[in-house]
């Protein structure tokens, strides 16, 4: 009988794929920017003639959002992510100031390891495919388990398309036994340069602690604020539009609605009207059993399911078919209020603040509670509303006047469009950019003289000569002034 070692297999497989994409890699190295922009082309084209076909495997696969929905993800992430990038300069010097004499050179990183979540398995294929080949790398991706047809499938698409653009195919390519072996071997390869992580949060931390330089992104948990001068139908059928989206299944979507107290009667009529369910306590308690698993994870029945299916799952009889989005009101955050936390389907719950200072308390509290770093939306027409959410809420993303799912990957605003959203420091993430081709690339500096030690002698007397003529101020009485002024005041 013979005995087959599936994890043997799988990391010997990893590094045939390293070692194939870094030659590759060789070869899009010594390719002029038109080539590059060629491939990238060609993949964006092949995303759209696919779209439909991989949508439809993606939801078979993993069971997760609408088909309608990921159509216009595998859209958004070829031809949406290409139109943006394609007039970038990633290949030989990208800026140069002869007045400074500084020139700035794009290096590609080299191999770059990507792991792609179940949620959005072929947008994400597309998308980090893009970026990484735009970026002059190559890339290998780790599907998640559960998407391994779609995504397989997908990457054979782009294999196809850069073969026809006349590249080498293995550019990009997908572990095709995924182990978490393999995904451990890919992330430590000595030829990977880089991890572009995309996933669970126990993922993303596996590959900050890899040794390896990384780029993950943490959960998001994103509030959305109705403050008292927006445009209140326009405002909840952007957020219900978002939340429906796919549903739920994207990290930018709005995880629970906050509005002023002396708000809550127009905007749950509103709400009612537009289609949620509003939860009465008895079956707000019962999904939030549902919502959360024994060890404080979120529950995976729920991802991307219809309200219908959550409804039955948590066996709510009182909810309509035709429910768009189930509402919980929720007062407290953290462990033991399951409707503070990321859901990642058409589940939110209901805030309430004092006034705007306490919504942005609260705020806060949510965020740092889980989704620092992530995204934050607001629905008002008082910019200094915005200005003071602006300096204050911590997020690296706040989207204005918009569903926060489209708004947050760059659809429905001027953000770079991307599928992978930095947190920043704050979110535990190496940057805070919706992630594209310039996060893929090192910079090298070319800079030219502009002085000579005589030079930098000179300047530094001259500020040592410059503080010493400073006057002297130390026998002055600090407390006479004060009381002396404190005098005059009183006469007034």
């Amino acid at each position: 009988m013979k005995i087959i070692d599936k994890d043997l297999i799988s990391m010997q497989e990893v590094r045939d794929l390293v070692e194939s994409a870094k030659e590759a890699q060789k070869e899009l190295a010594r390719m002029d920017q038109a080539q590059v922009d060629h491939i990238v082309r060609c993949i964006a084209d092949a995303g759209v003639r696919n779209a439909e076909r991989l949508a439809r495997m993606a939801v078979e696969d993993t069971g997760f959002g609408k088909v309608k929905d990921k159509i216009v993800k595998n859209v958004f992430a070829s031809r949406g992510v290409y139109e943006h990038i394609k007039d970038m300069k990633t290949v030989g010097e990208i800026s140069r100031d002869d007045e400074k004499g500084l020139r700035v050179l794009a290096v590609p990183v080299g191999v770059i390891a990507g792991l792609i979540p179940s949620t959005n398995p072929t947008s994400t294929a597309f998308y980090k495919a893009e970026i990484a080949v735009k970026a002059g790398n190559a890339i290998v991706f780790s599907p998640h388990p559960t998407a391994q047809r779609c995504i397989m499938e997908a990457v054979k698409v782009i294999r196809q398309a850069i073969a026809e653009a006349g590249a080498n195919e293995n550019l990009v390519s997908c572990i095709s036994i995924p182990t978490m072996e393999a995904t451990d071997t890919l992330m430590h390869h000595r030829d990977v340069a880089l991890i572009l992580a995309t996933g669970g949060s126990a993922m993303v931390r596996a590959a900050y602690s890899s040794g390896t330089p990384a780029i993950g992104v943490g959960p998001g948990n994103g509030p959305a604020y109705i403050e008292r001068s927006c445009d209140l139908p326009l405002a909840v059928k952007r957020i219900l539009d978002s939340e429906t989206f796919d549903n739920g299944t994207i990290c930018a979507s709005e995880q629970s609605i906050i509005c002023d107290e002396d708000m809550v009667e127009p905007v749950m009529a509103e709400l009612k009207k537009q289609g949620a369910y509003i939860l009465d306590q008895e079956e707000s308690e019962k999904l939030g059993k549902f919502i959360l698993r024994a060890n404080g994870t979120m529950n995976p029945e729920i991802v991307g399911k219809s309200v219908e299916t959550i409804a039955k799952l948590a066996h709510l009889d009182k909810v309509p078919k035709d429910a768009r989005v189930l509402i919980a009101r929720e007062t407290g955050v953290g462990r033991g209020h399951p409707y503070s936390n990321e859901k990642l389907g058409p589940i939110m719950g209901f805030y309430t603040g004092k006034d705007y200072h306490d919504v942005c308390d609260k705020v806060c509290e949510i965020l740092y509670y889980e989704g620092a770093g992530h995204t934050f939306s607001m629905h008002t027409k008082n910019e200094a509303i915005v200005d003071y959410f602006a300096k204050r809420v911590p997020v690296s993303r706040i989207v204005v006047n918009t569903p926060s799912t489209l708004g947050g990957i760059g659809a429905s605003t001027a953000l770079q469009p991307a599928l992978t959203l930095g947190c920043g420091a704050v979110g535990g993430s190496a940057t805070s950019e919706n992630v594209g081709p310039m996060q893929l690339i090192n910079k090298r500096y070319v800079a030219y003289g502009q002085k000579e030690m005589e030079d930098i002698r000179a300047e530094i007397d001259s500020c040592v000569e410059s503080a010493d003529n400073q006057p002297d101020l130390s026998d002055i009485n600090v407390d006479e002034i004060v009381k002396s002024v404190i005098a005059r005041l009183k006469a007034m």
